[in-house]
């Protein structure tokens, strides 16, 4: 194989977005060959942009099945990203998820264990982790650079929603439609970067997630949760889609130092000596470790992304190198979601891991009332006459 055939199944933003890349040549040894969709008026960008040259589905098991592709792309609701990708799996094909790897940690874990006796590539489109600074985050911590992680603090509000964004697509906002808020749409990034760069996830979480808090929406528009980790470290994730200008702030205190990602720059404060050295020898009461003068890091300026994601499937299809982001490392992330909605659902603490089960049916009470926003907006209509 010379070169690899991508399909792209859900033809929207992120559809869109992704066939862009390829036209304008980002992606080497690969390119477009078929796109899917089950509404055919999102067929007129391809049509515009590629013509006869590509392949149209409306049925994504026949274009797995068609001999056509190589690798799928799956950009669909969140709901279907683990079906989809057993499919692709069931008919040969590599594929590319879409973040979140799914809604509940369940239908995770079924593709998971597909994708173990899968021969073939199933990847996740985790494009924050081609970030020079978390990738310098990670190496630095896991080289030991900040010591014993005492701390960990992200405060991500600057991804600011109004109510046409929610109102814009019918599966939106919805338990139905969407399964959750803020969590599974603008936040899945972080969620799983907030376990990557410190090579830890959090083994019990409290959260307060606020359903509708800021919006006309049934999901969580805002969030805190606070975390605690095997080794005794505690953290706090904050984040919604209500805040103005908002913060985007990443701080990981260790006791040789402190990490801070703010405003796409990185800074170190390092500790002249170990905390702990210091608290338990020191001969006076209030004596701080002394601190070096904090530095930025110097981090290099390109950042891939989609392209970097994409560019790397290819290559591992291609025999060039290591998958960078597998499925496998997208239940974390759902995992911690589901344990924050459960923590609020049922007013205590969630140990992790969660208990699948339970997550499932207190989600199909939700599902159960939801109303989906098609109904919303004709009810909206009517009641203005």
């Amino acid at each position: 194989m010379d070169k690899v055939r991508f399909g792209i199944v859900g033809c929207g933003n992120m559809g869109t977005g992704h066939a862009n890349n390829f036209l304008e040549g980002k992606i080497n040894d690969a390119y477009i060959a078929a796109v899917c969709d089950v509404n055919p008026k999102k067929f007129e960008f391809f049509k515009e942009k590629f013509g006869d040259t590509i392949e149209y589905f409306s049925d994504a098991k026949e274009m797995f099945e068609s001999g056509k592709i190589d690798v799928a792309m799956i950009c669909t609701p969140h709901y279907i990203h683990p079906d989809l990708a057993i499919l692709a799996m069931d008919a040969g094909i590599h594929c590319i998820v879409e973040k979140p790897a799914g809604v509940y940690t369940l239908q995770v874990k079924e593709m998971l264990k597909r994708a173990e006796s899968a021969d073939t590539i199933v990847g996740i489109m985790f494009n924050q982790r081609t970030n020079p600074a978390f990738k310098t985050m990670k190496a630095m911590i896991a080289e030991g650079k900040i010591g014993e992680i005492k701390r960990t603090n992200w405060i991500i509000t600057d991804w600011y929603r109004t109510q046409y964004y929610y109102d814009s697509g019918a599966w939106r906002a919805t338990w139905v439609g969407e399964g959750g808020g803020v969590l599974y749409n603008q936040a899945p990034h972080q969620l799983d970067l907030f376990q990557w760069i410190i090579g830890m996830s959090p083994s019990k979480v409290r959260a307060f997630c606020h359903f509708g808090k800021w919006h006309n929406i049934e999901v969580e528009d805002d969030v805190t949760c606070y975390c605690e980790y095997p080794n005794g470290a505690t953290g706090v994730f904050v984040t919604t889609t209500a805040d103005a200008p908002g913060t985007n702030r990443f701080e990981v205190t260790g006791t040789k130092g402190t990490l801070i990602y703010e405003n796409d720059k990185l800074y170190f404060k390092e500790l002249a000596v170990d905390e702990r050295e210091h608290c338990l020898n020191a001969s006076s009461g209030f004596s701080k470790p002394e601190c070096k003068p904090t530095v930025e890091i110097e981090i290099d300026p390109y950042n891939p992304r989609h392209v970097g994601i994409c560019q790397n499937v290819t290559n591992t299809i291609l025999g060039k190198e290591e998958l960078y982001a597998p499925a496998s490392d997208g239940l974390a992330g759902v995992e911690l979601a589901n344990a924050m909605l459960l923590s609020t659902w049922l007013d205590k603490d969630i140990t992790l891991p969660i208990d699948d089960q339970l997550f499932w049916n207190e989600l199909q009470k939700r599902i159960a009332v939801s109303v989906p926003r098609e109904e919303l907006i004709d009810t909206k209509v009517e009641a203005q006459g």
